[in-house]
């Protein structure tokens, strides 16, 4: 497993990877800018969750044809048209703000063409990596991608972001502007084309035809299609844990908001570093017990959250789930980008982009809920059962020999 430094990843990749930065950077401020300018306009509860669901619905509507799209056109170029739209539609929110001409459902409209764009971006660059980078080096790309957005969406953007809505209102618009515009001009500077090869006939096909294509071959494929299923179900339970934990950090450890927003923190300190040196403990303790003890992590948080009152345990525990998370996207993007046809990585990445986010819409609400209904430990309880019956149901699936040989495949093309 490759142990460089970006650099010699090459310039097509830094260049990817300043654009991803770059993109996760700007949206950390308008996602901390969001619901306080919404807040400025309304005490309204109902139209502040609003602004949380229109930016998960584009991810429903859009991300099976999405990978159709990603899978028929040029993947960079798709991002950078992707890339100046949403600058140009961010600069005219900044400019109604700035100009005190901005309402919600401007706002709200925005919030859904960036939503949409951030669909596309998330599967063409995954699908655009394994052409960038040879094959033995994406473990290490994926965890310099995933530090890269981690450091710069959760540890800096936060703070920053909230600092200038308090400078001007206008302001975090204008920088996500700005580091979208960024992004588009140096993903322009990658030269070659980079379309997946699709034959005409199969350009000619209807959009309905192509998903169901991505997703019958990602049934088929028992290791990725565990994968996804592990990743949506997890997702629901860990969404509907994060739902309710500023109670819990205010009911049971006592933590008010600094403490709480320091939970975060820890997670997204752990987050940077298993990407940092993600690359190198997947090579040494191989993709399997990464897979395996991930599990092992998911359940044991689940457990510290629900019994657990002292807060230093707790943010020790959302370090370690952050490493987790991790080196669990490493391999799964992976394992995706070696398996999957090239011709269909934007479909097979699009459908799990769309299992996981149906399990965060799912996490969202069941948390409250659980925890109205049962207490305020009962998502964190449920969350524990869930996780101990997936790794004891999916054990065998990621054996060391199955998993080696996933990592020995050459990716197939449609026929095979």
């Amino acid at each position: 497993m490759a142990r460089d430094g970006g650099a010699t990843l090459g310039r097509p990749f830094f260049a990817l990877w300043t654009s991803s930065t770059a993109s996760a950077f700007g949206t950390g401020l308008a996602t901390v800018a969001t619901p306080l300018f919404i807040a400025s306009r309304t005490d309204d509860p109902f139209v502040v969750s609003t602004a949380a669901a229109v930016t998960w619905l584009p991810w429903l509507l859009f991300a099976l044809p999405g990978g159709v799209l990603v899978d028929r056109v040029d993947r960079r170029r798709l991002m950078v048209v992707v890339d100046w739209l949403r600058a140009a539609a961010m600069a005219g929110l900044a400019l109604a703000v700035a100009t005190r001409s901005a309402g919600i459902p401007l706002l709200l409209a925005v919030l859904f063409v960036m939503s949409t764009g951030e669909v596309l971006q998330r599967a063409a660059g995954q699908a655009l990596l394994p052409a960038l980078v040879p094959r033995e080096r994406l473990e290490r790309a994926n965890g310099l991608l995933f530090g890269g957005a981690t450091v710069a969406q959760q540890m800096v953007a936060g703070p920053l972001g909230g600092w200038l809505f308090v400078v001007g209102a206008a302001l975090p618009f204008v920088a996500n502007a700005g580091l979208l515009a960024v992004g588009a001009a140096t993903l322009a500077l990658i030269s070659g084309t980079y379309r997946a090869g699709a034959s005409a006939a199969a350009a000619d096909r209807s959009v309905r035809r192509e998903v169901l294509d991505g997703l019958r071959w990602l049934r088929g494929q028992r290791l990725l299609r565990t994968m996804a299923v592990l990743i949506g179900l997890l997702n629901v339970t860990l969404t509907a844990a994060l739902a309710v934990l500023v109670l819990l950090a205010r009911d049971r450890l006592g933590l008010g908001s600094v403490g709480y927003g320091l939970l975060f923190t820890s997670m997204a300190v752990g987050g940077v570093l298993g990407a940092l040196v993600g690359d190198r403990l997947i090579a040494r303790f191989t993709a399997t017990w990464t897979i395996r003890v991930g599990l092992l992590v998911e359940a044991a948080t689940h457990l510290v959250l629900a019994v657990s009152t002292n807060a230093v345990v707790v943010g020790v525990t959302l370090f370690l789930f952050g490493v987790h998370g991790a080196l669990w996207g490493i391999v799964a993007s992976s394992l995706r980008q070696r398996l999957a046809p090239p011709e269909l990585l934007g479909r097979v990445g699009s459908s799990t982009l769309f299992v996981s986010a149906g399990g965060n819409c799912i996490g969202a609400v069941l948390g409250g809920a659980l925890a109205s209904a049962f207490g305020l430990t009962a998502p964190y309880w449920v969350g524990f059962v869930v996780a101990v019956v997936v790794a004891a149901c999916t054990w065998r699936v990621f054996s060391p020999a199955i998993v080696a040989r996933a990592y020995g495949e050459r990716a197939p093309t449609i026929g095979e």
